[in-house]
């Protein structure tokens, strides 16, 4: 019997995800073969009416938003590790609750932040968190579209679809003509 997982989340840009994923790929490579840098939005155990989940995303009128993340840290007993989101979250967790509505009444809170090593299948010592964290990572990352991934029988995560965040862009106020 296939094994099949299925998972809304927010990719780091390509552009954006250099030192995460050199971070990643030393140190877990594992992981980093299976998905790309991410923050999950929304788990498979929450998604157990994808197709409810899938139209209010393709309904989505949501802007494109920023998260702020912190220092490194270990969870997990010290066996995995993490860049955690701090600051403000007020729009991961309004974007949560639309995609979930009608689904889910009262979405848990979700801790967003971006695993530099899983526990599943890395192994974080006192040294490793040390040096990784003498490393600079990005302090503010840009988040525009949400994927919808799945993966089957442990394999490599795969894009199933993906939905646009709106851009807004700065417009100078202009005055009301009489």
């Amino acid at each position: 019997m296939i094994k099949k997982r299925t998972q809304l989340t927010l990719f780091v840009d390509q552009k954006n995800s250099e030192t995460i994923e050199k971070v990643r790929r030393e140190f877990n490579s594992k992981q980093y073969h299976l998905i790309k840098s991410h923050v999950t939005l929304c788990r498979d155990n929450e998604l157990d009416n994808i197709s409810e989940a899938i139209i209010n995303l393709r309904n989505l009128n949501f802007p494109a938003f920023n998260l702020d993340f912190g220092s490194v840290t270990m969870f997990s007993d010290g066996q995995g590790m993490l860049l955690p989101v701090i600051g403000d979250i007020t729009q991961f967790v309004s974007l949560r609750k639309y995609i979930l509505e009608g689904i889910i009444s009262s979405p848990e809170n979700l801790a967003p932040h971006i695993t530099l090593m899983h526990p599943r299948n890395s192994v974080c010592t006192d040294e490793i968190f040390r040096q990784i964290q003498q490393i600079e990572f990005p302090k503010t990352l840009a988040f525009s579209k949400i994927s919808l991934i799945e993966q089957q029988d442990g394999n490599k995560w795969q894009v199933i679809e993906e939905f646009n965040l709106i851009s807004l862009r700065w417009l100078p106020h202009q005055p009301e003509r009489s």
